[in-house]
């Protein structure tokens, strides 16, 4: 085989490899990692959701005349497992907030009932109710942590937009690529939950 025979051989191969360098699939790329955070946040959420029902169980043995706060808690975690926010729609501000405020009426409700727990101490020294109450400030943690990733990766992948080359790649190649939205702190999240006793 000579020299010219392999000539076209190795300028394609020589193509495909600058292509590859070039970023050209860096837009899809940071998409989907933008969407596996999003997963992530919706994990981390789903598992919050589902210790509720044992945490309100436990506490309505104890505190059965709280009723207003259990059911705060119940109606709030209803509402915030109603609303979902597929990938697709992490472009759209306005299904980005209102996740999180669902969100964040729930974390408000949550807090309100710990705050009832304190006016009874045999459910504070209840095993079933110091377990349940460990893993959800433990879930409280890593959705903060996977809010903080998903923000990151939106970050990246948005900066991929706007930055040269990544925005002359997304404009001819990924024309309905759009900057993704992300959290944004829920009105009245910087003051404690008002309880009243």
């Amino acid at each position: 085989m000579s020299l010219r025979s392999m000539m076209p051989r190795l300028t394609a191969m020589l193509l495909a490899l600058s292509l590859a360098g070039c970023g050209l699939n860096s837009v899809p790329t940071a998409e989907e990692n933008a969407k596996a955070r999003w997963a992530d946040v919706q994990n981390e959420y789903q598992r919050r959701a589902d210790l509720i029902p044992n945490l309100v169980a436990t506490v309505k043995g104890y505190a059965a005349q709280e009723k207003e706060v259990l059911t705060q808690v119940t109606e709030a975690r209803a509402k915030a497992t109603s609303i979902t926010v597929k990938p697709d729609d992490l472009d759209d501000p306005a299904k980005l907030k209102q996740f999180g405020d669902a969100q964040g009426g729930l974390s408000q409700a949550l807090g309100r009932l710990l705050m009832v727990t304190e006016n009874y101490p045999d459910l504070k020294s209840n095993q079933n109710f110091l377990a349940l109450q460990s893993q959800l400030e433990g879930t409280e943690n890593r959705i903060a942590v996977a809010r903080r990733d998903y923000i990151e990766t939106v970050r990246a992948y948005n900066t991929e937009l706007r930055t040269i080359p990544g925005r002359w790649i997304a404009a001819i190649m990924y024309p309905n690529s759009k900057p993704m939205e992300t959290f944004a702190a829920t009105a009245g999240s910087d003051r404690p939950p008002a309880v009243k006793f």
